[in-house]
């Protein structure tokens, strides 16, 4: 059983970003949303950790994710929070699709 080390980081990094935007601008939405989508991606790489085929979780919040921030982006023009985690995501997307096959 091989631990799904790239998923849990992910995971990571989206719950260290909602505390980084909550302690920097006070958003107490980036908090709560970094910390659910952190939740979700880290009980989703706990998922894959049990069975790498089990990968609906993980591929659920990452496509929400990639959706959302990408609309971001694409509003905003802004690299950071919205790019990185839209391309973080997507890069997920593809590493978990990568997986099935």
């Amino acid at each position: 059983m091989a631990i799904d080390w790239i998923g849990f980081a992910y995971a990571a990094l989206l719950a260290v970003g909602g505390v980084v935007a909550y302690t920097r601008k006070g958003s107490k939405i980036s908090l709560a949303a970094g910390l659910t989508f952190g939740s979700v991606a880290g009980y989703g790489a706990y998922c894959v950790t049990r069975d790498p085929r089990n990968v609906k979780v993980s591929l659920f919040s990452s496509f929400l994710l990639t959706i959302i921030m990408g609309m971001r982006f694409k509003r905003s023009k802004k690299l950071m929070p919205a790019g990185l985690v839209a391309c973080l995501s997507l890069l997920m997307i593809l590493r978990l699709v990568w997986m099935l096959l």
